[in-house]
């Protein structure tokens, strides 16, 4: 037995191509123009999030062929397919948004399947909206085959009157026109410039901010996740991707020996030096979860709260994704981060060497000031806070770079709504007042369900100049484009009788970023007394997709997941 022959003979896809028995399944892939070497090859399944949805996904079936081209040119053969992805920038500010979080879901299942399915040995994984990288990321290590994940790049920012500008610009530019304060010309005028390629939302909002999680964590080839998506390297990249997957198999690296708990604690201290979403707290304990560790909000918390905030990116800096690739990338802040002691240099990552051996040879350019040095911090702590009160026993969490010190705390009068439609018509028409804590509930991931993300109502606030004025909170999730004292993943959600579902207008609720606290002004006995008075309400959904959703998901504080993981799988499916 030779040494290709001995390889396939231990690996997923001799289900499906060896012996006489299989000679039916071979028939078909001579159908589709396969030679016998080929066949008997091992069989890499290149997946992407391709669709014509949004600018996020465009791209993406390109970057698919080069690391088709690379797989191929390792001696094994690749199997594209496409799975699904609900693009959050089309999505936000209607029903629709139900339907984002459940897709991260719907990516791992989907992707788990056509891997059982057809019996694949490995697995690279190209996403590019926000739920799409973390829905990848958990396929992956869920099915624990040799992968490697690629992001498919940053849109390029836009040019509004010789302005940089994002997308948050253009959710902000629609408060401005309600207040008056942008023309209906200005308004057209600035759509059609906000976004000119193809990519994912450029600042440091959720896609970035996974994308940057990628290469921390382990699961991306050094320097890829930074790319804006039309770069021409971004298909060298891939090309790369393709050749690394073969020597992954061969090696036997695989996802969870990379997602380890000092991996995740990388991963969280990369976000919180970057200024990231706060959908991180979601997403990175998803992720532990097809691991089979243990890795709540909280724990994220932990790692938020000690690691300096370093990278000057919007939505609360100056600079988008491309800047920073362009200085040097997100090795830059990883080295920083590493030289000053607050990364686990010791972790393997697909290259098959360290994080530590990875960075060895990257410089400190000094020439720059997107990314500042560890040791001389925008702020000393996170870009994100947890929280936690006596209206947030399992936890909440608000995304505080950018925010100057003095705003890091706000009391005011709780003003309630049922749903976000009903602040952000209040909104709208200024139907609030300052100093107010807004109250969004009911908008968790069972009570949504689906966990929406309030950026439209967010963005209008600040569009009518009034985004310091007030403060927000919800059991539902903020865009990573929100900025301002808005705190998301408020946990127990309404849906449950939290005690978010409790509060009544005018009740005061405290807002402590610098000390991590979120309470009202009630006692525990009232809190009791109004708990026996709640009443579950019915969700949206009755039937579906989002009815099952609602069934099967987990609390925030857990990454809102819907199956057991790994802690209770009897064999992974490349054990099998």
């Amino acid at each position: 037995m030779d040494a290709k022959t001995d390889l396939k003979s231990k690996l997923p896809s001799r289900r499906v191509t060896e012996g006489p028995e299989r000679a039916p399944h071979r028939s078909y892939y001579y159908a589709m123009g396969l030679t016998k070497e080929q066949i008997h090859q091992p069989f890499v399944g290149v997946a992407s999030c391709w669709n014509e949805a949004a600018p996020c996904n465009i791209a993406l079936m390109r970057q698919a062929q080069a690391a088709k081209k690379g797989v191929a040119a390792a001696g094994g053969t690749p199997r594209e397919f496409c799975t699904i992805t609900v693009t959050d920038g089309i999505a936000m500010g209607h029903a629709g948004m139900r339907a984002s979080l459940p897709s991260r879901e719907a990516i791992a299942d989907t992707v788990e399947l056509t891997m059982r399915g057809h019996a694949y040995d490995a697995l690279i994984g190209i996403a590019g909206c926000d739920k799409s990288l973390p829905g990848m990321m958990m396929a992956m290590c869920r099915l624990n085959v040799p992968s490697v994940f690629i992001y498919g790049g940053s849109i390029l920012p836009g040019k509004f009157r010789g302005q940089t500008v994002t997308v948050q610009d253009m959710f902000e530019a629609v408060g401005k026109h309600s207040v008056g304060e942008m023309s209906d010309e200005d308004l057209d005028e600035i759509e059609q410039v906000a976004c000119p390629s193809a990519g994912a939302c450029g600042a440091q909002f959720t896609a970035n901010t996974m994308a940057t999680v990628s290469e921390a964590i382990g699961l991306a080839l050094p320097y890829s996740a930074g790319a804006p998506a039309p770069y021409e390297i971004r298909d060298k990249f891939c090309m790369t991707a393709g050749e690394k997957i073969m020597e992954l198999i061969k090696t036997g690296i695989r996802p969870r020996d990379i997602v380890t708990r000092k991996a995740l604690e990388n991963a969280a201290a990369t976000v919180a030096a970057s200024g990231g979403s706060t959908n991180a707290a979601l997403h990175l304990p998803a992720i532990a979860h097809e691991c089979g560790i243990e890795f709540t909000l909280f724990d994220v918390a932990e790692i938020f709260k000690k690691t300096p905030y370093i990278a000057d990116l919007k939505p609360g800096g100056r600079y988008v994704a491309k800047d920073m690739f362009e200085v040097g990338g997100i090795p830059l802040l990883m080295k920083t981060l590493l030289d000053h002691g607050f990364l686990h240099g010791d972790c393997i990552t697909v290259t098959g060497r360290t994080i530590a051996e990875n960075l060895a040879k990257v410089k400190w350019n000094d020439k720059q000031d997107v990314v500042l040095p560890a040791n001389r911090p925008l702020s000393p702590t996170g870009g994100v806070v947890g929280l936690k009160g006596n209206l947030a026993p399992d936890g909440a969490i608000v995304k505080v770079a950018g925010m100057p010190k003095e705003r890091l705390k706000f009391t005011g009068p709780a003003r309630c709504f049922d749903g976000e439609e009903a602040c952000f018509d209040a909104v709208k028409n200024k139907k609030y007042k300052e100093g107010d804590v807004l109250v969004i509930r009911y908008e968790g991931p069972r009570g949504g369900p689906g966990m929406r993300e309030m950026l439209s109502t967010t963005a209008a606030l600040y569009g009518q100049g009034m985004g310091n004025s007030v403060a927000l909170i919800t059991d539902g999730r903020f865009s990573g484009a929100t900025r301002g004292f808005c705190v998301g993943h408020v946990g127990p959600e309404a849906a449950v009788g939290g005690p978010i579902a409790l509060i009544k207008d005018g009740d005061i609720i405290e807002l402590d970023g610098e000390n991590g606290t979120l309470n009202v002004r009630l006692s525990d006995e009232e809190l009791a007394r109004r708990k026996k008075d709640w009443k579950p309400r019915e969700n949206h959904a009755g039937s579906g997709y989002l009815w099952k959703y609602s069934q099967q998901v987990g609390p925030a504080v857990s990454g809102a997941v819907t199956h057991p993981g790994a802690a209770k799988e009897k064999v992974s499916y490349a054990d099998e």
